[in-house]
């Protein structure tokens, strides 16, 4: 019985010796071994053998990148305004000996320097500098974290302000200022609006009048030039054709209703030649109505005028047309008397 006692003493024991013999550290891990109370060595991921009851291992320490997020802090900007600022912190533990002995709560110590940091960079911006240049203020931050841990086997990778709540009074203010803000950038935009349409509005316009002004005279000098040829056209039609006195009084007067023509036309004005082409007339018709001569064939023509036969008599004067009781006699072109050179003529009075 007491053989077996002993047996299960000594596997116990041996049980004891090999567990604090043999240790397994994890990967991102490191352990710190004290012999007889002193540093002895730092232990690296894997399989490690220890000297029992002589050789104690720390906690491990983990090697990761932790994150910390700290409470809002009261923080006072050079503007004498007060805001809460929360921020948060990345750092990895490089040297597991320095942030086991040089350090003993390294996690508040970080607070605590963050807070102090913190204050002194945000004390020296405005309440505009603080919201608009959080880069600025995290790489200050980082740079100053970074240099006060590296004795402490720490490195800082970044420092970030999570949230700046300035007071409700203050918060009021900045959106009737930012409200006030955008409805100026919108009257502005607005009234550009409006300019440029007025402006592109008046362009097309002068564009439009410019075109149709162009287009008129085009078409007045096109209409001009064909009335011209109209006008030459049938005045060579007309030469061509060797017309006689008779035709010219007889289209000239058949041109006279044109000319009173129109709603404005309250006085009609006999021209000078209107006697001279009915006498005209009158001597056509008479030639036309009188009896051929003895000997004369009818219908025969000489190198006169039509109507009249060859060896005729020569044609009367020119008939005045009849006149009605009461109206002025007009003189007729054979009755008109010379002129002297103070007297106008009959187109000029």
């Amino acid at each position: 019985m007491v053989a077996v006692i002993v047996v299960v003493v000594v596997v116990v024991f041996a049980l004891i010796v090999a567990a604090r013999t043999i240790r397994v550290i994890p990967q991102a891990r490191a352990g710190v071994v004290e012999r007889l109370g002193r540093y002895n060595r730092t232990l690296q991921p894997g399989l490690t053998i220890v000297t029992p009851f002589i050789d104690r291992v720390r906690p491990l320490v983990d090697l990761r990148e932790q994150v910390v997020n700290f409470a809002p802090q009261s923080v006072i900007t050079e503007d004498n305004v007060v805001v809460g600022i929360e921020t948060v912190l990345y750092f990895t533990i490089t040297d597991p000996r320095s942030a086991t002995y040089e350090i003993a709560n390294p996690l508040q110590a970080i607070e605590q320097l963050t807070v102090t940091t913190l204050r002194n960079v945000i004390g020296g911006l405005t309440l505009e500098a603080t919201l608009t240049a959080r880069e600025n203020v995290n790489a200050e931050l980082r740079t100053v974290l970074d240099e006060a841990t590296g004795k402490w086997g720490i490195r800082i990778n970044r420092v970030e302000i999570k949230s700046v709540d300035p007071p409700p009074d203050i918060k009021t203010a900045m959106e009737k200022q930012m409200r006030a803000e955008r409805d100026r950038r919108a009257a502005i935009l607005t009234a550009e609006g409006e300019k440029q349409s007025q402006i592109l509005t008046a362009e097309g316009a002068k564009q439009a009048a410019v075109l149709t002004a162009e287009g008129a005279r085009q078409s007045a000098i096109l209409r001009a030039e064909g009335e011209a040829k109209a006008i030459d056209t049938v005045f060579s039609a007309i030469h061509a054709g060797h017309p006689t006195r008779e035709l010219l009084s007889y289209e000239y007067l058949q041109m006279l209703p044109q000319l009173a023509e129109g709603d404005a036309n309250k006085v009609f004005v006999v021209p000078s030649e209107f006697a001279q082409a009915f006498g005209g007339l009158g001597a056509a018709l008479a030639r036309a109505t009188e009896p051929a001569p003895p000997g004369a064939l009818p219908g025969a023509q000489g190198d006169g005028p039509p109507g009249q036969a060859t060896g005729g008599p020569p044609p009367p004067p020119s008939a005045a047309p009849p006149r009605a009781p009461g109206t002025p006699r007009r003189r007729g072109a054979e009755e008109t008397p010379p002129r002297s050179d103070d007297q106008p003529a009959d187109g000029a009075r």
